[in-house]
């Protein structure tokens, strides 16, 4: 008898429900420790009918991959490209944003990391991350102010690797800092939403002229 899921009738939305349980088993798992009954199992469904969906685990794999680097990477590209809000707002709505979602999932950094560092090259292209930043909103208030000497003469990349280091590097630290400090997941929670006001104003010291 299936795990996970209960059996559901086969209908229009079979598709989205088996990749909505490969998307949580990959994170969960990984790619090479996942098996597709371990996806069928979660989605309530027999194993012929997966692969008949989806050929392979591979493919599979590559479509929850890309989901989820697009999903993660569109919050930059909304905050970056809002013209209503100023450079120090972008970095305070990308600092509360990705510490809400990641709070939410916090198996996706260790998924990105771990399925991208094999083929960088695939994702990079599919999901132009340099161009998001240097035809954006962000980067001309960021050379605007550089221009009238308020930040110091900073890589906007080197920036968006500082920012995005401070957001993420906890989530993938999280299991070690626990088991080291004794930390409880309500303790980190909190911990993390200062951060959402603590980021900015690291951010803000480390640009200034």
């Amino acid at each position: 008898m299936a795990k996970g899921r209960p059996k559901k009738e086969l209908d229009s939305s079979t598709e989205s429900i088996i990749k909505e349980a490969a998307r949580k088993v990959f994170h969960q798992k990984g790619y090479a420790a996942t098996r597709t009954r371990d996806i069928a199992e979660e989605a309530g469904l027999n194993l012929a009918l997966l692969n008949y969906y989806f050929k392979s685990k591979e493919k599979l794999f590559e479509i929850i991959t890309f989901e989820t680097l697009f999903n993660f990477m569109n919050t930059l590209g909304i905050v970056f490209h809002d013209e209503n809000s100023s450079f120090e707002e972008k970095i305070e709505a990308l600092a509360t944003r990705y510490i809400d979602f990641l709070s939410n999932e916090p198996d996706i950094p260790l998924f990105i990391i771990s399925a991208v560092r094999n083929n960088p090259e695939s994702f990079a292209n599919k999901i132009p991350i340099k161009n998001m930043v240097l035809q954006s909103v962000f980067y001309k208030q960021f050379l605007e102010k550089k221009e009238r000497n308020e930040i110091s003469d900073t890589n906007p990349l080197q920036l968006l690797l500082n920012l995005m280091g401070f957001i993420i590097f906890p989530f993938i630290a999280k299991p070690i800092f626990e088991n080291v400090t004794g930390t409880k997941e309500k303790q980190f929670q909190e911990m993390m939403n200062e951060r959402k006001a603590l980021i900015p104003q690291w951010v803000k010291s480390m640009i200034r002229p």
